[in-house]
């Protein structure tokens, strides 16, 4: 299975982006999928998942109202909205999939995209 995500970049405080994450190799659409980010000096921390049955999705408080998790089966994409972006969200941001639906384990992993909130 193979991640690929993109769509990051430099945004002012306050801006909005969309992350894509392309998937291949596997059945994206029996996977859960998440985000999760990766500031400089700390640990990568959850940001967003959704679940593949009935697409449940669950996002961290820091982001909650700001973020939305959605996917498109048909495209095997999982996508990151986010809005009102603050410099606390620069980081490098990373999707994950779960094959085995746990929703506590990601067995594979993308290489991430930088996203810099800056003015």
């Amino acid at each position: 299975v193979q991640l690929q995500a993109s769509g990051g970049g430099l945004v002012q405080p306050g801006g909005s982006l969309r992350l894509s994450c392309a998937v291949s190799g596997g059945t994206f659409s029996t996977y859960n999928m998440g985000w999760f980010r990766q500031a400089p000096g700390k640990e990568r921390e959850f940001v967003a998942s959704i679940g593949w049955k009935r697409g449940f999705t669950r996002v961290a408080d820091s982001v909650k109202g700001r973020f939305t998790v959605f996917r498109n089966n048909a495209k095997s994409t999982l996508y990151l909205q986010m809005n009102s972006l603050k410099p606390e969200d620069t980081a490098v941001y990373y999707c994950a999939a779960d094959p085995r639906n746990t929703a506590r384990d990601y067995d594979y992993w993308g290489p991430g995209t930088q996203v810099t909130v800056s003015s």
